[in-house]
């Protein structure tokens, strides 16, 4: 973290599916720098507060804020332009197109060719394989190769801040091993802050700095990744860590309590 003003900020937003309230009255705020992580079981509402991040979704309530200015329900293309990139769960990369125009398509809101053809290369050097078939149509990679295409696709707009979700679903051990290294390197490298959303808990507290559990659809505990995984709770419920039948039980009646 270089600074203490967040980069990101929400406050109390709530977004729905129709009727169906996704996520009620979410605050946090991610710093310059950070990797931080949104922890929870599915359905809690993770990947409905990236894509009102990225104004994918418009909340019904609450404001977001980027580099200290509103960004609440703003065009996604207005968002991107401001620095914010989203890789959504399940990768999406345009399937017809080659590696190379996939990429093209994340640099398309701008206008600096030679930064452009550098950033190619930059992002090639994280992930070699795109460089190899850059004229192949992505829909011909493999998931671990489609991972790597849509972070680089992302990248390639120069975002300040990246929303990561769930870039390990339908990969190997070793594949997401891989791909939380690039991560960590990008972070450390080129100071892009990160907001992830991931399944497997324990990489993801590995990796981050700061961590947030939403269950239900609410912010129920935030804490340094350090503290949280040294948290009973979190050893039990995400990291998989078994208690004796009376402790868990207990745990369990403290869980009920943070809905």
């Amino acid at each position: 973290m270089t600074d203490s003003t967040p980069l990101l900020k929400l406050l109390n937003v709530e977004s729905a599916y129709g009727p169906i309230r996704a996520i009620r009255g979410v605050s946090l705020s991610v710093y310059p720098g950070q990797i931080a992580t949104i922890l929870g079981s599915n359905g809690a509402g993770k990947t409905t507060t990236l894509k009102t991040i990225s104004g994918i979704i418009d909340p019904r309530k609450g404001s977001i804020e980027f580099k200290a200015q509103n960004i609440t329900a703003m065009d996604p293309s207005l968002i991107v332009q401001r620095g914010l990139a989203h890789v959504p769960e399940g990768r999406e990369v345009f399937p017809l197109l080659s590696i190379k125009d996939n990429l093209l398509m994340g640099a398309y809101t701008r206008q600096d060719r030679d930064g452009v053809a550098r950033d190619m290369e930059a992002v090639y050097g994280y992930f070699p394989i795109l460089k190899e078939r850059e004229t192949q149509d992505a829909g011909l990679l493999s998931g671990g190769q489609q991972q790597m295409l849509s972070i680089s696709r992302a990248l390639m707009a120069q975002p300040d801040l990246i929303l990561l979700d769930e870039p390990s679903l339908g990969l190997s051990p070793k594949l997401t091993k891989e791909i939380f290294e690039i991560v960590v390197r990008i972070n450390r490298e080129r100071g892009t802050t990160i907001l992830l959303v991931e399944q497997n808990a324990n990489m993801a507290l590995n990796v981050a700095d700061h961590g947030f559990v939403l269950e239900s659809g609410r912010i129920v505990m935030e804490d340094s990744c350090a503290a949280l995984r040294e948290k009973d709770d979190i050893k039990e419920f995400y990291l998989g860590m078994k208690e004796d039948g009376a402790r868990a039980e207990r745990r369990w009646k403290k869980k009920k309590t943070w809905r």
